[in-house]
């Protein structure tokens, strides 16, 4: 029985049995009941469940009884049983907190999210201790699709248990499909924006394609409105690719043009790191600090992306020693951040919720408007002049307290200024925007506390690494899924993993010997014959992809098209050009930059097929100008020159 069941039966068992006119009545009732606490007490909840069926037979007025039987009909796992006992129970007593309870959790678990959350609201309100009821209700909020409203319940459940992972990880779930759902809607409504564009940049950076991310983020640079700092991405991107040239440019380009971006600064540091002067870059840390402790607290951990163990070591060196100019809570902050911890930001957001400020920075806070904060880079002090305006409703202060509050670390709050954004204007791109980078942000955060809890879990790290999967955060996945295998050697979950996101960061040797050693215990296995064949495909090994590819053919039915397509090219390559078209065909809905159509065209043109290959040619065109729309620059498409200057090319080799 768990943990809270048992406390709930002891403040039900403790009410005594009174107000019954025979003596012989109550003698049995109260044997009935001694008999179900002993079964309890013994995980007998079968014999428990029959003592309080009895008992309800000679009281059934009393809901009491009623919840017990309820309690221990859920225990032995007749749910159909345990919800019509706790309907009886509530319709006695609708204000008992147990009946609400279990009916919400039994609705919710059967399928029957709107029925359940009517019960666990007014359990919640009933019972404003108990952690499992908003986690409860979060779950039938999730059901519903009402992210928002889930993720909130998963905070209160939080905020009454720290400790409790199972919400901290509802809680980054219920985060990121919310990302999904506002993505769709940028994506639907707003795909040309400036903003949407952002985010795909931000997302073809996750994904190691600098060249085009570097391109669409120039695309940007004079596109009104837009999102704050662009050049200093596009500055970060640079060094991603190891241009530090041009990187130094975009940076100083944009302290001069936004000196309120504190990315450039960062950006400026993080170049003084890679030279080898760890003292400059404290000197701009510093100069970050002291406009913005969240600022620096929430952003600190760029500086270590990409950056050699070496230089790591060294700036951690000098960090510690004692003689560093540098204040204790830069220190730390910078140091945790570099561990991997946030305890300097919560900190930071705790204080001010608190309203544990200063009289100097209260004083401060009111000297200037928010506009001028915002322009100097003192984003904390800028979100506290705007937090009147999520009342207020005034459009451009929402737009500004939402970049405050996200580059002050605040990220709930910059959530809420979306949100409230979003109500006045449903289709702002810019409110869609914030309330993505909010979310994700938030839904990190939730999964690292997870992490912590649950940090002796294997299973847990391979839960936290197919999230980063997802989020193309390849370098976090490949860390959580060897933290698991080191826990849980061979693990199939965590060596599958490991090839996927091996794969995704495009390191094909090591995607080949880990899906190998994967396939090893598991050679029938689909999706890992697939990630294999891909790997050898990436390193032009044709011959070699094809019985793994063979194997895949047993995937996911969604994931059928892109098998086809794969098969396709290999037969291509190997000169069964029917065979291959056929491939192709089944495969085409997967194609994702015309490369599927180009192939076909080519192969059509081939064996002679001109109609078909110029419908496969107009179609590859399409497919391509929607990049172009999107701001893609096409580093990985097809030359159309090649196939209109030579009729006759056979695919390349």
């Amino acid at each position: 029985m768990n943990n809270c069941t048992k406390l709930l039966l002891l403040v039900l068992l403790v009410k005594p049995v009174s107000g019954l006119g025979q003596q012989q009545p109550v003698s049995k009732l109260e044997s009935l009941v001694a008999a179900a606490q002993q079964a309890q007490a013994a995980n007998d909840y079968a014999t428990a469940a029959n003592a309080y069926n009895q008992a309800v037979r000679i009281r059934a007025d009393m809901p009491e009884l009623w919840a017990n039987l309820g309690l221990m009909q859920q225990e032995s796992g007749d749910i159909s049983s345990a919800i019509l006992s706790f309907q009886r129970a509530n319709q006695l007593n609708p204000s008992l907190y147990v009946p609400n309870l279990f009916l919400g959790i039994d609705y919710q678990r059967t399928g029957k999210a709107p029925k359940a959350i009517p019960f666990l609201i007014k359990a919640e309100k009933l019972n404003k201790t108990d952690p499992q009821t908003p986690l409860a209700l979060g779950r039938a909020y999730f059901a519903e699709g009402r992210f928002t409203q889930a993720a909130q319940e998963f905070s209160r459940a939080t905020a009454l248990d720290p400790k409790l992972g199972a919400a901290w990880f509802a809680q980054g779930i219920a985060r990121l499909n919310q990302v999904e759902a506002d993505a769709r809607t940028m994506s639907a409504e707003a795909k040309d924006s400036p903003f949407a564009k952002t985010l795909y940049a931000e997302s073809l950076e996750k994904q190691a394609r600098l060249g085009e991310a570097a391109t669409v983020y120039r695309s940007l640079l004079a596109s009104q409105p837009q999102p704050p700092c662009l050049r200093s991405e596009l500055g970060f991107t640079l060094l991603r690719r190891r241009d530090q040239i041009g990187a130094t440019a975009e940076f100083a380009d944009e302290r001069t043009a936004h000196p309120e971006c504190g990315q450039a600064l960062l950006g400026q540091a993080r170049i003084s790191i890679d030279n080898g002067d760890n003292e400059q870059a404290v000197t701009l840390l510093r100069e970050l600090w002291d406009r913005d402790h969240g600022f620096v607290a929430s952003n600190a951990a760029i500086l270590l992306e990409g950056l050699s163990n070496e230089r790591v070591t060294s700036l951690a060196s000098y960090l510690s020693q004692q003689n560093t100019v540098i204040p204790d809570d830069l220190r730390s902050a910078l140091l945790a951040a570099f561990q991997g911890g946030d305890q300097a930001l919560d900190d930071n957001v705790e204080r001010r919720k608190s309203g544990a400020q200063s009289k100097a920075e209260q004083t401060s806070a009111a000297r200037h408007t928010a506009e001028k904060y915002y322009a100097a880079g003192e984003f904390e002090k800028c979100a506290q002049r705007l937090d009147p305006a999520l009342d207020a409703k005034h459009a451009d202060k929402l737009r500004l307290l939402a970049a405050c509050s996200f580059f002050a670390g605040d990220s709930e709050r910059a959530f809420s200024a979306a949100t409230a954004l979003e109500a006045m204007q449903p289709h702002s791109a810019e409110a869609l925007y914030w309330s993505i980078q909010a979310n994700e942000r938030l839904a990190l955060k939730s999964l690292a506390r997870f992490q912590q809890l649950e940090s002796d879990s294997a299973k847990s790290h391979v839960l936290l690494g197919d999230i980063y999967n997802q989020l193309e955060r390849f370098d976090d996945a490949l860390a959580e899924y060897n933290k698991a295998l080191n826990m849980a050697p061979g693990d199939p979950a965590a060596l599958f993993g490991l090839a996927s996101a091996y794969l995704g960061n495009n390191n094909l040797d090591k995607t080949v010997e880990t899906a190998q050693l994967a396939l090893g215990r598991s050679p029938d296995d689909p999706e890992l014959n697939l990630v294999l064949a891909e790997a050898l495909l990436g390193k032009n090994q044709f011959v070699d992809a094809e019985p793994f590819l063979m194997k895949s053919l047993g995937a996911k039915p969604q994931m059928l098209p892109h098998v086809h397509a794969l098969l396709g090219k290999v037969f291509a390559e190997t000169g069964r050009t029917q065979d291959a078209i056929v491939q192709l065909n089944l495969g085409v809905s997967s194609d994702e930059n015309g490369s599927i159509h180009y192939l076909l065209a080519r192969l059509y043109r081939k064996i002679g097929d001109s109609k078909n290959a110029a419908a496969a040619l107009e179609q590859m065109k399409s497919i391509k100008q929607q990049r172009r729309d999107r701001g893609v620059k096409l580093v990985e498409d097809p030359d159309l020159s090649q196939l209109e200057s030579s009729p006759g090319a056979a695919p390349s080799q």
